[in-house]
């Protein structure tokens, strides 16, 4: 009997050890799973970059007919309870400009034409379905107009920028704060007084750059962090101020925290995402762009973008240097903007001011063969989303140039005054005037709701999700904020008549992350956004994270959209973190609402270590 038993001791003990060894390979799965997890942070881990890694992948499982989903949250496991947090080495993270996936699509851009620095979006099994946390110690926002000269170290704990350019009082560290005395590479001494010396160069009345109200759209290229642009805005002048996520990185991000209009993009392959003829003038101060590349390619989309008797001006080296190379590219340049009918208006200093000629007289004037050429006829020179730059000058309409220049009246009236391309688009002046009436209501009601809970200058920096003709954006000019309005790409054809009111704006696709960093914006406005996503087949979830990864703590959401809609994102707000306030409404029915509209207000916290 006794030898019979131990073979079954034996077997016994094995079972054992093997559940015993399955059950410790869980135990250590489980661990390294979660803390190794890509967008997951162990307590104990430092994180002193993040080459290599990634965000959680995956997202939620889309549901394309919210209005099907049951209320009980217990029976509908597609609505989360919580969103993981992504981990601290993300707090920065701009999907679409990431060039960690570059590396990891094994993408091969053209380097010698940026195209690394344009826009490459993750696929959707590759996108993120965490939340951006802010870094470490992150404040809420200095508030506007103080945030002009000043911003929290923490909030971006970068100052390589500060040592860099420490001799052209771009930054200046001081505590825990960071200074902007409003210096520039071209303009050390400041850009007040740079502005003025423009105005007096061009002889404007009381050497003020906005010309009587007739300069108010202004394209800075190369920005910096955006003193430029600052110092334009006492004069009525708004700004697009525009750099890449390139080697000095966050340029753009200060400048946004300053509340300051500015965006990422840069000058390589496409189209700049912004209608023709949109600026009064263009600027660049030692941006560092190779203009004469490509037979001129990104001059000539300068000039798409200019309107007629639009204005470049160029701060540079080769506009005043005289050793041989940088004459050698002023000629060149001077040779190629001729071609192109562009005219010296003055050549001072180190500044040089061009004009764009007010019709189509000169182009036609020109020899034949005479480069670079005309654009053809069907070339639409206000699409731009993914379409790349052409080297050839957008002419002007002959139907709606029958008067020299672009037939706006000057800031502020431009604002409510109905713009001549509203015949391109297809709106009647009285539409455009009951739409202005209809934003200028809703924007009240909005405001009525908040009351209680907008504290005084918290709201600086807006986006409007679903800009259709701009009142949402124009309804707001009385209140100390810029609006950066968006234009769907399905509705990007009214994008221009934003431009002419005097306003700023860009095209995108909501279906993909926008180009800014995170923590940009205080307050984001979603007209029927979330329906026209939704009915294309992309993720509601996928929207939502995207929104709060660009909101700021204390930010407002304001979405807009069918009840159904609205009652499946009310599911959400908890775990968006988004119910520091919440307010719901169904407002009054208008020649706006296609159908029955409902109003969802709300407030993002801000995180505490504990959240994390």
């Amino acid at each position: 009997m006794k030898h019979r038993s131990e073979p079954k001791s034996i077997t016994k003990l094995l079972k054992y050890a093997l559940v015993g060894l399955i059950a410790l390979l869980g135990l250590a799965c489980l661990y390294y799973g979660s803390s190794l997890a890509p967008g997951f942070r162990r307590s104990d881990e430092e994180v002193p970059g993040f080459e290599g890694t990634d965000p959680v992948f995956g997202g939620f499982v889309h549901h394309h007919d919210p209005e099907d989903l049951l209320e009980d949250r217990e029976h509908n496991p597609e609505v989360p309870k919580s969103i993981p947090i992504c981990d601290l080495g993300f707090s920065e993270l701009i999907p679409c400009l990431d060039r960690n996936l570059i590396y990891q699509l094994k993408l091969k851009p053209n380097l010698t034409l940026m195209e690394h620095y344009e826009r490459h979006c993750p696929p959707p099994e590759r996108r993120f379905n965490c939340l951006i946390p802010p870094p470490v110690g992150y404040k809420i926002p200095i508030r506007w107009p103080a945030s002009r000269d000043e911003v929290w170290k923490a909030n971006i704990p970068h100052t390589h920028l500060a040592q860099e350019k420490s001799d052209q009082n771009w930054m200046v560290v001081n505590g825990d704060k960071i200074n902007f005395p409003g210096g520039g590479t071209h303009f050390h001494s400041g850009a007040d007084k740079y502005i003025i010396s423009l105005a007096k160069m061009l002889q404007f009345p009381g050497d003020k750059l906005h010309n009587g109200g007739n300069i108010r759209n202004v394209l800075d290229v190369g920005c910096g962090v955006a003193s430029f642009g600052a110092y334009l805005l006492p004069l009525n002048i708004i700004a697009m101020s525009l750099a890449p996520n390139d080697v000095h990185e966050n340029q753009i991000q200060f400048a946004l925290e300053r509340g300051i209009p500015a965006t990422l993009g840069v000058l390589a392959t496409k189209r700049l995402p912004y209608p023709s003829r949109s600026f009064e003038l263009a600027h660049c101060s030692r941006c560092r762009i190779d203009w004469l590349q490509r037979d001129g390619i990104l001059l000539l989309e300068l000039d798409r973008l200019l309107r007629p008797g639009g204005y470049f001006v160029y701060s540079s080296p080769e506009a005043y240097a005289h050793d041989p190379e940088n004459r050698r590219i002023w000629t060149a340049m001077s040779n190629l903007l001729r071609r192109m009918c562009w005219r010296i208006v003055v050549k001072q200093d180190q500044t040089v001011i061009w004009v764009k000629p007010l019709t189509n007289s000169c182009y036609l004037k020109r020899e034949s063969g005479t480069l670079p050429a005309l654009c053809s006829a069907d070339d639409n020179p206000d699409a731009t989303w993914n379409v790349s730059m052409k080297a050839c000058i957008s002419r002007y309409s002959a139907k709606m140039h029958k008067e020299k220049g672009s037939g706006l009246v000057p800031w502020p009236e431009r604002l409510t005054a109905a713009p001549p391309r509203l015949e391109e688009i297809g709106v009647s002046h009285g539409e455009f005037q009951e739409d202005t009436s209809i934003w200028n209501f809703r924007v009240i009601e909005y405001w009525k709701h908040m009351k209680s809970v907008i504290l005084k200058n918290s709201i600086r920096n807006v986006m409007d999700m679903n800009s259709n003709l701009g009142g949402f954006g124009a309804a707001l000019s009385d209140k100390n904020v810029w609006v950066m309005n968006v234009a769907p790409v399905s509705a990007s054809a009214r994008l221009k008549i934003i431009y002419d009111r005097g306003l700023i704006g860009c095209v995108h696709d909501w279906c993909e992350a926008f180009s800014t960093y995170p923590r940009t914006y205080d307050l984001l406005h979603a007209w029927t956004v979330f329906s026209e996503i939704d009915e294309r087949g992309c993720g509601l979830e996928d929207l939502l994270i995207e929104m709060d990864r660009i909101l700021r703590p204390d930010g407002f959401v304001i979405i807009r959209d069918k009840p159904f809609i609205i009652n499946y994102i009310r599911k959400f707000v908890t775990a968006l973190r988004w119910d520091g306030w919440v307010s719901e409404v169904e407002p009054r029915v208008d020649a706006l609402s296609s159908t029955t509209e409902r109003v969802l207000i709300a407030r993002k916290k801000l995180w505490d270590e504990g959240i994390m």
